[in-house]
């Protein structure tokens, strides 16, 4: 009788990976295995060291201890470009990271056969666009491959990211909050594609905030949590994988389910448009935003949501209608005019529209909290460091920021964290309305929580629109939910959250 063959050996195997930053422990032993054909959701809360072991497998970083595995062979990327040779291939977040702005789309498509050619300039041939075709088609990508990639939407952009990282066919694919830019419609495209991918045999370490991507997608959860592996849940013999544990495992307790919602008419009209249109010849619409509530502005990328917030705030003109602010006609003339009549508004982008890069005086905590309030806060010109400090310390014990003081780079802190900051900017003093365009972007589910709880403390006392494209994150945060589709108000999908 034949003895029977052994199993085969993870597609990607980690054992040991320790790494270092001076005296922070950023991962710490951490074991984790990924087989062929299956999908690995690794979760984490900002700061648990997701990112570092991404960095690791990307040839970013050189691990200080540990092995890493590929088909049983142990494997040292050195950089993204020997990372990508292995066969290892890591779709990023950040926009920043997924090509060259000025370049066109298929000269990005094509970016690493460039780098493999050598050569000092980058143009796209005849026979090399029709190859960047048969890339863009893979992924649904329908876009002009001439046009330049700064040109075109974020999640276009990504788009062309994930095309780009799975030319090379590689064997294992990490995809790190992929979904972030994406609508619904294109959510869905995305992650048939991923189960394409995990039907051809392709490893997969998936990462996400969002636990619809992860229920949907998910064989297995892998919990880091201080560096440290501190879970692993697989899906039972029901289908389902116990996130429920797996969240309390991460952040230490449970959610909370919701919170004490605004009783509806409780609160006085703040923020009134009127026959306001977001672009020319789209239906116009009414809306009132009151204190006691928070409303939810959502619909797909591309809605209009980003619109309406910059038209209130005052970073674009409004083709029609009438906006009053506590009964007055409001037609904001800047930024700086809306701040001083308390309407703040946190961008989407918050490296482009509120943060600073770390050679700037205020590119800490505390300068970034009170950069907006300068003028009012110190009328002379002369800043007091200590009130900044003041400031900058309480909405770090209010908005639990991890790290060492309110003199902290934002560069160095992680990602939920720099946002807890963003938000914290705009509570540092009275509003009459807060606009938060994607607040929880990029941020896990115990940080979303305690922003949710900050965001509602203050409702009472101003108007608060959050616009997000995530459904489940407008149902978490709101009391009353618009909803918006080709710039115009989707009128039947409109709601009060009961």
């Amino acid at each position: 009788m034949n003895a029977p063959h052994p199993p085969p050996p993870p597609r990607l195997a980690l054992a040991g990976v320790s790494k270092r930053f001076g005296s922070t422990v950023a991962l710490d032993h951490v074991d984790l295995s990924v087989n062929a054909g299956s999908i690995v959701a690794l979760m984490g809360a900002n700061g648990a060291g997701k990112s570092t072991l991404v960095k690791i497998l990307a040839g970013v970083y050189p691990s200080d201890a540990g092995r890493i595995a590929l088909d049983g062979q142990s494997v040292t990327p050195t950089s993204p470009q020997h990372a990508k040779a292995l066969g290892i291939v890591t779709v990023h977040q950040a926009i920043v990271d997924t090509g060259v702005p000025t370049l066109s789309v298929a000269e990005n498509l094509l970016l690493d056969r460039y780098c493999t050619r050598g050569t000092p300039t980058v143009r796209a041939r005849r026979s090399d666009v029709q190859d960047a075709g048969t890339l863009a088609a893979r992924v649904g990508l329908t876009v002009d491959l001439q046009t330049r990639l700064g040109r075109l939407t974020i999640a276009d952009q990504q788009r062309v990211a994930i095309a780009r990282a799975l030319a090379s066919d590689p064997s294992v694919v990490i995809f790190d909050e992929p979904t972030a830019s994406l609508s619904d419609r294109e959510a869905q495209q995305l992650f048939e594609l991923i189960e394409r991918l995990r039907d051809d045999g392709t490893a997969v370490l998936y990462i996400s905030h969002r636990m619809a991507d992860l229920e949907r997608l998910a064989d297995r959860a892998v919990v880091l949590r201080d560096g440290r592996v501190a879970g692993s849940y697989a899906r039972g013999a029901d289908g389902t994988i116990d996130f429920r544990g797996a969240v309390r495992t991460m952040i230490g307790r449970d959610l909370d389910p919701g919170g004490t919602r605004a009783p509806s008419g409780q609160g006085q009209a703040v923020l009134e448009l009127e026959g306001v249109q977001l672009k020319p010849g789209r239906e116009p619409f009414d809306l009132t935003f009151s204190t006691h509530e928070v409303v939810a502005i959502t619909g797909p990328v591309g809605a209009g949501k980003t619109t309406l917030a910059e038209a209130i705030f005052g970073l674009r003109p409004l083709p029609a209608g009438v906006m009053k602010l506590d009964g007055h006609a409001w037609s904001p003339r800047s930024p700086a005019h809306s701040i001083g009549a308390g309407v703040f508004f946190a961008g989407e982008d918050r490296w482009r529209t509120s943060l600073f890069p770390s050679n700037v005086p205020f590119a800490s905590i505390a300068g970034t909290i009170s950069f907006p309030f300068l003028p009012r806060w110190f009328p002379f010109g002369r800043v007091q460091a200590r009130r900044e400090r003041d400031v900058a310390s309480a909405a770090i014990q209010r908005f639990g920021i991890k790290c060492r003081g309110a003199d902290d780079r934002l560069d160095t802190l992680s990602g939920g964290n720099q946002q807890k900051a963003v938000v914290a900017r705009w509570h540092a003093a009275p509003a009459r309305v807060l606009l938060l365009d994607e607040p929880f972007q990029g941020v896990d589910i115990g940080a979303r929580d305690d922003l949710i709880r900050a965001i509602r403390d203050e409702a009472h006392s101003r108007a608060t629109i959050v616009f997000v494209s995530d459904y489940g994150e407008a149902l978490e945060v709101a009391d009353r939910i618009v909803v918006l589709d080709h710039h115009a108000l989707d009128a039947t999908s409109s709601f009060a959250h009961l």
